[in-house]
């Protein structure tokens, strides 16, 4: 069992074809939403929009759904609640997290994340299920959901993949860890060599010390460096600084996993 809390945690990435029939799943979930005419798409009243249920859709507000390996007759999807009044160069909305059971569509249990799907500058990618082997405490299974943003600039690059942890807790869909920042890069630049660039990794694995109950989750960061110029004759080179690793001890406060300040997402 130490050995196994002890293991460390890879992501399982959500697959395509898992929503089966999409549309279907939707109305179950949401029976006043009204479809398209091609039906890949809903809306709410007054004027939020499910944008797609297409399986191959690579919009990253489409329908997401995941099988969970910890619960496999249950199946966990994220809807995008996308309001469609605030125009094309801004995404404003929430994500709606169903767990349903996966004979029936029924939805057992739902959580709205308000805001979760609002963008501007720096643009939402791509969000996606993590079903690694989250194993917290006797009995409870945690899954995670990755959201991926970026600013493409030559001279402020900007990535950031995020993740937040959730469990059922008897009949209840709850937050366990809230925007954890799991890999990111930014730097400033003259656009065409010299600059500064940052990049960070984190893993993460589950410790045997406990905490009101919960495992302990250990995370550790690695932190790389680079500082480009031109050399004499005008080419660009590379001067990497020196990896730096850092380790943190995120415990459970009777409510969530407290998140140590370096590793917060932008906005927490």
């Amino acid at each position: 069992m130490v050995g196994a809390a002890l293991a460390s945690l890879s992501p399982a990435k959500a697959a395509a074809g898992d929503c089966g029939d999409a549309a279907a799943l939707v109305q179950q979930a949401y029976p006043k939403a009204r479809k398209s005419a091609d039906g890949t798409s809903f809306t709410l009243e007054p004027h939020t929009s499910i944008t797609s249920t297409l399986p191959e859709s690579e919009a990253p507000f489409g329908l997401i759904c995941k099988i969970w390996p910890a619960h496999n007759d249950l199946l966990l999807v994220a809807v995008p609640l996308i309001d469609s009044a605030n125009g094309d160069h801004l995404h404003v909305g929430d994500i709606e997290l169903l767990v349903v059971d996966r004979n029936t569509l029924r939805v057992r249990q739902r959580l709205l994340q308000p805001g979760l799907m609002t963008d501007d500058a720096i643009v939402i990618e791509k969000v996606e299920f993590d079903t690694g082997r989250y194993a917290l405490a006797p009995n409870v299974s945690a899954f995670g959901l990755r959201i991926e943003m970026a600013h493409h600039s030559l001279t402020a690059p900007f990535t950031e993949t995020d993740l937040r942890l959730y469990a059922l807790t008897g009949d209840t869909l709850r937050v366990l860890l809230d925007g954890l920042v799991m890999a990111g890069h930014s730097g400033d630049s003259d656009g065409s060599c010299a600059g500064y660039f940052h990049s960070s990794q984190v893993s993460l694995a589950m410790s045997p010390a406990s905490h009101q109950g919960y495992h302990d989750i250990t995370a550790v960061e690695r932190t790389n460096t680079d500082n480009p110029s031109p050399d004499q004759n005008g080419e660009c080179q590379s001067h990497p600084g020196k990896p730096v690793t850092r380790t943190y001890r995120l415990r459970y406060d009777g409510s969530r996993y407290a998140v140590p300040a370096a590793l917060k997402v932008m906005g927490l």
